[in-house]
């Protein structure tokens, strides 16, 4: 089926290699790796990126919900997965039956989960998730002895791990500091009360490439294994590939006279005589058509600008100044062609986002090669 898409996803797992050998290289060897590949690996296909990542130095992963981390066990992977964020009560047991570690941010959820799992007869894997100044998912310092008062008196539930998550370690070291401070607090009283944790963990991307990584013994890249920078920082990691390219072909090319219309709303109308090339991509592949869009291509190692509005699944360009483009020519909204590159962090600036979003939006429907 995939033959019969004419856009496609290509998946560098050379370059996948690379950058997890490459960040594997940079922790050392007392630093684990869990790979994120939550949101179906930012795009990129979890279930490969997660078999890729785990043969190059990667020891566990993370993903965003129950149905991500299933999906990975049916595919036959073994390797401890942590889900990040809510799991329902009532899918614990399925939790427990798949070797599922779950993410205990509240005391009462402890108390459920206990309850569940102990019906299962099995003890259910867990992580506990501290807001250290995130505002977000965590429980709060104040009641993790709390918590820990609660665990003390559950024999289905193993806690393995702590982790917490910085907000700004691309931007601000000063408030990433004052988390991490918080943070080992945390886990400074947590020890003195006799707890003790297999993995300690809070550096995402940025903060893997920056001093305020170190100490902890677990790393949890995403946008790294990808090939991108989370932060002008991430230079200090050389060798780096963008491992995501986005390809797709023209399927005609008209010649139309000054002041023709193109697209919806005839928002644009050629300004002489243009040479305008149709794409079978729009957004209903994650092309974005609004608030802002694409405003370039690639095609014969050439920029061509998109005219016209995107539309569900066909877009416009003007390829007038490129010699020699028929039908079926390649065409490269994301990536390489010839000595330039369209890269996500370009196409993030172009429609007022960041290259997260860039990745891990175009749509499954577009077949990953």
């Amino acid at each position: 089926m995939r033959s019969l898409r004419p856009s496609r996803v290509d998946i560098d797992l050379e370059a996948l290699a690379s950058n997890a050998r490459l960040i594997k290289a940079h922790v050392g060897a007392d630093t684990g790796i869990m790979a994120v590949v939550k949101a179906n690996a930012y795009g990129h296909g979890a279930v490969t990126v997660a078999r890729i990542a785990l043969r190059n130095g990667a020891s566990c992963l993370a993903v965003a919900n129950l149905v991500e981390a299933v999906q990975l066990r049916r595919a036959g992977i073994a390797a401890p997965i942590l889900v990040l964020s809510y799991v329902p009560s009532d899918s614990i047991p399925f939790a427990v039956e798949h070797d599922i570690t779950v993410s205990l941010f509240d005391t009462g959820r402890v108390a459920r989960f206990q309850n569940i799992a102990r019906a299962t007869g099995g003890i259910l894997k867990a992580h506990i998730k501290v807001d250290s100044g995130m505002g977000r998912l965590g429980i709060l310092p104040r009641e993790v002895k709390e918590m820990m008062r609660t665990l003390r008196s559950c024999d289905a539930i193993q806690v393995e791990g702590i982790y917490t998550h910085f907000s700004v370690a691309d931007e601000d070291p000063l408030y990433t500091a004052q988390q991490r401070a918080t943070f080992e607090n945390v886990i400074a009283t947590m020890r003195e009360a006799g707890c003790a944790f297999r993995y300690v963990h809070a550096a995402n991307s940025a903060a893997t490439v920056k001093p305020v990584a170190g100490g902890f013994n677990l790393v949890r890249p995403g946008l790294l294994l990808y090939g991108l920078k989370p932060c002008d920082s991430a230079t200090s990691l050389e060798g780096l590939q963008p491992v995501m390219s986005w390809k797709t072909v023209i399927v005609q090319i008209k010649t139309l006279p000054p002041g023709s219309p193109v697209g919806y709303g005839n928002s644009y109308r050629t300004r002489g005589e243009e040479k305008i090339a149709v794409l079978p991509v729009g957004y209903a592949d994650g092309l974005r058509r609004a608030p802002r869009s694409w405003r370039e291509v690639l095609v014969h190692g050439k920029r061509a600008p998109l005219v016209g509005r995107v539309s569900m699944e066909k877009t416009t360009i003007n390829v007038s100044h490129i010699p020699d483009v028929i039908a079926g020519d390649e065409v490269i909204l994301l990536g390489k062609q010839g000595d330039d590159e369209i890269s996500a962090d370009e196409v993030a600036a172009w429609i007022g986002s960041i290259n997260y979003e860039v990745i891990s939006t175009i749509l499954p429907r577009v077949p990953r090669i």
